[in-house]
């Protein structure tokens, strides 16, 4: 299924990273993505377009998130997810005074911001959370976040869980470490290759016999086959 987000953020990397990681037309729901860099565009496309969620930062040139959430409200329940690098309590206190729906900080996770979101327009349309996605003979439910291995649920802590939804949405490709760093952890994040190598290690012993569809791709990084 197809959604429409607008994604309103001044920096442009975090712009083409969202971007890129939503649009992907191998996930089974992507997005047509629409971009504002800062907060008077921003209500100018709102004036003139419809979404379906829209992913909005606090600090922007001329009106702040806080603002535009607020003008948003007056005419439209659509979902909102605050993503900003402000993170006291009373920052997150205000973001849902204001009317969001969820409030991640950076730097984020791209599979849980997906995953999130996927959630948040499904029950924002009444839909239910329904089928499985499944590659080999892993399944997962990203709503529910259970995840069966050969028919048999197992347990991951919830990098692993993202690491996990990240390979089975890049499946047959060959992901550095620095690109699952980036994805997983965030751009941010200041740990080396080690982190990544040893949550692999983590996530193959707890899908058992499915353990082999995390491919090693010597001096590359790893490659997720069904």
């Amino acid at each position: 299924m197809h959604y429409r987000l607008l994604i309103v953020e001044d920096d442009k990397q975090i712009r083409e990273i969202v971007t890129d990681y939503f649009e992907d037309e191998r996930k089974e729901d992507t997005f047509v993505i629409t971009c504002a860099k800062d907060g008077v565009e921003a209500m100018d496309v709102l004036d003139t377009n419809e979404f379906d969620l829209v992913f909005l930062d606090v600090m922007l040139p001329g009106l702040n998130g806080f603002q535009i959430c607020k003008r948003i409200r007056k005419s439209s329940d659509v979902p909102v997810i605050f993503l900003t690098a402000r993170t006291m309590e009373e920052d997150v206190l205000l973001g849902f005074e204001t009317g969001c729906d969820d409030y991640v900080t950076k730097p984020f996770s791209l599979p849980q911001l997906y995953a999130k979101s996927i959630a948040l327009l499904h029950r924002s349309k009444g839909t239910v959370i329904g089928g499985d996605f499944s590659v080999g003979n892993i399944t997962v439910n990203e709503g529910t976040m259970v995840v069966k291995s050969a028919g048999e649920e197992v347990y991951l802590k919830p990098k692993e869980f993202e690491l996990l939804i990240y390979f089975m949405h890049h499946k047959g490709i060959v992901l550095s470490r620095e690109a699952l760093l980036n994805a997983v952890w965030g751009m941010d994040f200041d740990g080396g290759d080690r982190v990544v190598d040893n949550h692999v290690r983590k996530l193959r012993k707890a899908l058992g016999p499915s353990r082999n569809q995390i491919k090693t791709v010597i001096s590359k990084g790893y490659r997720f086959t069904e």
